[in-house]
């Protein structure tokens, strides 16, 4: 703006003024000055002073270009054609002096957008989120079994059907209700360890039973799937990982797609089981009144990497109430055929 004033400020011109519309047009020499357009007479005596900025001119394009200060078009000033060095420099100056000045409503549009975007934002960070936490909030617990014994299904077609016979699912609800759970299922194969599903479904692999002569070791993995299932719900678990149309579909129709399920148990298969702060296992071990140690044993035979869980033992020298009869334990070690 300073640049364009330095410029223009020693430009002088003819022109015809008039205070109003009732008194004659005079002669006046135009000049311009900080900001302004200075009108005088030709003995250098100031007439008038009109600020640039608000200088308005009424025919654009034809001439006698007439201005008038803003708000009074009957005092006017007229430039021939002939001044458009002066014509020129009032128009610069007025363009200058609008892109010096603050525009409220671009301002305003500004602020408007900006609000928009981080609404938008918001909500595209924010909605996945609440949709999902609702849908898990509103899914009943018989959807979960069959979301649950869906997944189940589809785990079977790797690992071969689920450990059965006459004489153990009795033992085998004794052991789910004994830890906690709806249900626990053994499977030949499929699972490396121990995993749980929507609906309180816990897998076990057969190796669990088999391998080890007291039923704390089993038991106590399905207190730790227990926990984390309280960690995190296995359904939260699923949403998380199929994506959020998974949960639209859920909430709007009730069913998930095979391919949904198809790529859930991939994932949940091929990853390992998340890892547990001691302090959360040891509280649920406390809970069922299970020791821990025996688990702690089974996962790490040296106990290294597990010494909180064997230190921190709740039933450490206190009486624990059995898991299973022996007769009951030996017919679940041979469920799958031994």
């Amino acid at each position: 703006m300073k640049t364009a004033l330095k410029q223009y400020q020693r430009i002088e011109a003819t022109g015809l003024w008039r205070p109003s519309p009732d008194v004659q047009r005079r002669e006046v020499v135009v000049s311009i000055g900080e900001a302004t357009l200075t009108i005088s007479d030709f003995n250098e005596q100031a007439l008038t002073h009109w600020s640039l900025a608000a200088l308005e001119r009424q025919n654009p394009g034809t001439f006698p270009a007439i201005f008038n200060p803003d708000g009074d078009p009957d005092e006017t000033l007229e430039l021939e054609e002939t001044e458009t060095t002066m014509i020129e420099a009032i128009d610069r100056l007025q363009h200058a002096i609008d892109r010096s000045r603050p525009h409220p409503g671009r301002l305003r549009w500004l602020s408007v957008a900006g609000v928009m975007a981080a609404v938008a934002a918001l909500l595209l960070l924010w909605m996945p989120i609440a949709l999902k936490t609702h849908v898990v909030s509103v899914v009943p617990e018989i959807k979960r079994q069959d979301i649950g014994d869906a997944i189940l299904n589809r785990i079977e077609r790797v690992s071969g059907r689920a450990c059965t016979s006459e004489d153990t699912q009795a033992v085998l609800d004794q052991l789910a209700t004994r830890t906690g759970v709806r249900a626990v299922v053994i499977l030949p194969a499929g699972v490396q360890s121990s995993l749980s599903l929507p609906g309180g479904i816990v897998l076990l692999n057969r190796a669990l039973v088999e391998d080890h002569e007291d039923p704390t070791v089993a038991a106590g993995y399905i207190i730790a799937e227990r926990a984390r299932s309280e960690a995190q719900d296995p359904l939260t678990d699923l949403l998380d990982r199929t994506g959020v149309t998974t949960a639209f579909r859920l909430l709007t129709t009730g069913e998930l797609t095979s391919e949904i399920v198809d790529t859930y148990t991939e994932q949940m298969l091929s990853d390992p089981r998340p890892s547990l702060p001691d302090e959360d296992l040891l509280a649920v071990f406390a809970q069922a009144a299970l020791p821990s140690t025996p688990y702690a044993y089974a996962k790490d035979i040296t106990g290294e990497t597990v010494l909180g869980l064997i230190e921190a033992d709740p039933m450490a020298g206190r009486p624990t109430p059995q898991v299973l009869p022996d007769r009951d334990w030996v017919r679940l070690q041979n469920i799958c055929g031994g």
